[in-house]
């Protein structure tokens, strides 16, 4: 043994730990039989995991089966955990035992280490673990982290990008440009109209989200080993919820049946699909902003994204839509993290999921990375792109799908004849129109005015 490190023991014997290290021998054979990926617990899991021991804590002190002041010091060196005091103490990798008990008893030896400081002796089963599980645990943890960062982090994110999306529309409303089906010229719609259906979607997105974390808050703490509450006061799972929702201003509960809690993650599952559609909706926004920038002179160029960094090393003056591209492949990653969640899921073997660590790392990573990509969209594409009203009149005007309007009035024959004239000759539909139809030129006009074809009906 160097002096560098130092003899911890546990059940399975002698191990060799760092000195300064404040986990003991449990971590540490965790750390020595999972040298998989180097990608540790997300911070949001580990300040669950010390919330959890705080809620605990007080809840077995309140039932009289944990000496006050050892519960006052686990709730003091559990809350260096929830601060992010102590996370270079969590060196384990997600990719380790599939109950995440390494993580959980990793924690338990941190603050057990911590709260012995005080002069008194916490033993870090019986103390800090006590009426607990790592089965019960780490999927409370997956879902108290889950939830604490959809609602600090992706609803502030997701309702800014709605809003500046409103509010770009509302700057847009007089706007009228070409839609576009099948990526070809269509009927007229109004800026203000395309940016409305992609406010809808994120609003949509929202919903969806918030339906969904009314089962994420409901928690698998007292069901401890397999779901029968071994070891737990029958009054401990609503306590520790109670103390989880004042800690931390959400409505937890536990859950209706242990059994499903601890066996399945079908919460997080559906949640990762609720992130998935969310994903699926800002990659849309995305790719149409750049097909919308494409240029500047051989693409669409109806909009100019704010110019952010040079484009390319070998084309001077070259600049890309380099926000949306990032956002698009945040969403890729949301979608890929979904179908590792999926198949975590399904991993649940009789009365325990085994792939927790992973299916909780996956759910944070997607549940960050969207509402970092909302808001570099929001703020770095969608609030300062200008709009090229040149390029938008140009080709509107020479869009001979407004024929369409005149369906009622000519049929779609004669109109279909209008189109096609009008596209090999290159000539505006009102001049054919002229030629080919009764119809006064004051008339046609009236029929085939963009803005009014903006706003639906039969002429």
């Amino acid at each position: 043994m160097s002096s560098q490190t130092r003899i911890e023991k546990d059940s399975m014997g002698e191990l060799e730990v760092p000195a300064d290290a404040l986990y003991r021998a449990q971590t540490q054979r965790a750390v020595n039989n999972f040298p998989i990926s180097g990608i540790t617990l997300p911070r949001q899991v580990i300040r669950a995991l010390g919330l959890i021991k705080i809620a605990c804590a007080r809840s077995n002190a309140q039932l009289g089966l944990l000496d006050t002041q050892i519960a006052k010091a686990i709730e003091q060196a559990a809350q260096k955990v929830v601060d992010g005091e102590v996370d270079d103490q969590f060196p384990i990798d997600i990719f380790q035992t599939g109950s995440g008990t390494s993580s959980n008893m990793n924690t338990n030896e941190v603050i057990s280490t911590l709260a012995s400081r005080e002069g008194l002796s916490v033993h870090p089963n019986d103390h800090v673990n006590m009426g607990q599980s790592s089965n019960d645990v780490f999927p409370s943890a997956l879902h108290v982290s889950a939830c604490l960062a959809i609602h600090e982090q992706l609803i502030p994110a997701l309702s800014h990008l709605e809003q500046t999306l409103n509010d770009k529309a509302t700057q847009c409303q007089d706007v009228v440009k070409t839609g576009r089906t099948h990526l070809m010229d269509a009927m007229p719609i109004t800026l203000a109209q395309e940016l409305g259906g992609w406010s809808t979607q994120i609003r949509m997105g929202l919903y969806r989200v918030q339906s969904s974390l009314t089962r994420l808050q409901k928690l698998a703490q007292g069901g401890t080993a397999v779901g029968t509450g071994i070891n737990a006061h029958e009054e401990f799972a609503d306590k520790v919820s109670t103390e989880l929702a004042a800690l931390t201003g959400i409505r937890f509960a536990p859950k209706e049946n242990f059994f499903e809690g601890l066996s399945a993650q079908d919460a997080a599952v559906e949640m990762s699909g609720q992130l998935k559609t969310v994903a699926t909706s800002m990659m849309k926004i995305s790719n149409d902003l750049r097909w919308m920038n494409s240029g500047p002179l051989a693409g669409i160029g109806e909009i100019e994204l704010p110019a952010l960094q040079p484009g390319s090393s070998i084309m001077p003056g070259k600049v890309n839509p380099v926000i949306p591209e990032a956002a698009a492949m945040v969403c890729a990653q949301v979608i890929g993290n979904d179908a590792a969640i999926t198949i975590g899921g399904q991993s649940g073997n009789f009365q325990l999921n085994v792939m927790l660590p992973m299916i909780a790392h996956n759910l944070i990573q997607s549940i960050e990375i969207l509402a970092n990509a909302a808001r570099v969209l929001a703020d770095k594409a969608i609030a300062g792109f200008r709009v090229n009203e040149d390029n938008i009149h140009k080709a509107l005007s020479a869009n001979p799908i407004l024929v369409t309007a005149l369906n009622p009035v000519i049929g779609y024959e004669l109109g279909a004849k209008i189109a096609k004239t009008a596209y090999a000759e290159k000539r505006p539909v009102l001049d054919v129109a002229l030629e080919m139809t009764d119809l006064s030129e004051s008339e046609l006009k009236e029929l085939l005015d963009p803005a009014r074809l903006t706003r639906g009906g039969i002429a």
